[in-house]
């Protein structure tokens, strides 16, 4: 390596931040804006039904509702269960649209109103993974976003025995990560800015680099993960500043906003790798043993992590619940 070239390497003077952040962390768009996707080359992308709802709301993204309706006038069902079957058909139409333009994978959220309900979220799963098959996608390229709950867990626990790779969200707590990467999911989506917003508020003041409660928190999980030799990814999410993405530089993957990807596209500042498997491997962790009634109780001992995931779940309901009124609105 020239002396030229090592300085570029060290300082990142001529490269993005995000160019540099992209040599040790896989980056996923979080969005359901193809044009956004195509500009940063993620490697995967994530969507929800709030994203999507964004997205139709596009003149550039008409074609895709109206092509499902036309699909599922034939359907033979009506009333909520054709609103269910069109929404279906909507988020994995999307996906698919997706995965023309990524090379990795997309996450399709389930219901948030399944949260606590294991049959009821594994089922969803398998109907979404049945919609993206028929359309000749492989289900290797899908992960099934579910709510962190225990039930939650359970319905993953199943999928993953199944063959359908699931992508674990609303995670804001040690024992969640713990109990996700026991069932062997594939996937943890630990939410770094809504666990920043809720210290943040709690003890009235603001937290910057490594003290941020959300970095120290996805920081916990890695570390513990790569201790331990579980298989399970983490992907930091819901980031508020770019701050919070560097101070995670090296976690297996980020999820981002556009607004924050053209942010770290637009900088040339040096980026360092925070996380780091081999040093994770040497840090003193204990062993967390969990059964049902230990999970539940270390939850609710964590007010963040308790109020969160609720609110969280809550939250993710109300979208659902718009796109079904918009859907209501396009069929009648």
């Amino acid at each position: 390596m020239t002396t030229a070239v090592a300085e570029e390497k060290k300082t990142g003077s001529n490269t993005s931040q995000l160019d540099q952040l992209k040599e040790f962390t896989k980056v996923v768009a979080d969005t359901g804006d193809f044009e956004t996707i195509k500009d940063f080359k993620p490697q995967d992308a994530t969507t929800n039904p709030s994203l999507i709802f964004a997205a139709t709301q596009k003149e550039q993204y008409g074609h895709l509702l109206d092509e499902v309706l036309t699909d599922r006038k034939s359907s033979g069902l009506s009333g909520t269960a054709q609103i269910e079957d069109i929404i279906d058909n909507l988020l994995v139409a999307f996906g698919a649209e997706i995965l023309g333009i990524v090379p990795g994978r997309v996450s399709t959220e389930t219901d948030a109103r399944l949260s606590f309900d294991t049959e009821g979220s594994i089922n969803k799963a398998r109907q979404l993974i049945k919609l993206y098959e028929k359309r000749g996608i492989d289900r290797q390229r899908i992960l099934i976003k579910i709510a962190s709950t225990w039930e939650g867990i359970n319905a993953a626990e199943q999928l993953q025995k199944e063959g359908i790779n699931c992508n674990l969200t609303l995670l804001f707590s040690l024992a969640q990560a713990v109990r996700c990467a026991e069932a062997k999911v594939q996937l943890i989506s630990p939410f770094v800015g809504r666990i920043y917003d809720w210290f943040k508020a709690a003890n009235k003041r603001d937290y910057t680099g490594a003290e941020d409660p959300g970095v120290i928190s996805v920081g916990e999980i890695y570390t513990y993960y790569k201790k331990f030799g579980y298989k399970t990814e983490v992907m930091g999410a819901s980031f508020r500043n770019i701050g919070q993405i560097l101070e995670l530089a090296g976690c297996d993957l980020l999820t981002i906003s556009p607004e924050l990807l053209e942010k770290l596209a637009k900088s040339n500042e040096p980026v360092e790798r925070k996380l780091d498997p081999e040093k994770a491997k040497n840090a003193e962790v204990t062993k967390l043993e969990l059964d049902e009634k230990t999970f539940r109780y270390l939850l609710n001992d964590d007010a963040m992590a308790t109020e969160k995931t609720a609110e969280g779940i809550r939250k993710f309901a109300v979208d659902i619940v718009k796109l079904e009124k918009f859907i209501a609105g396009k069929v009648k």
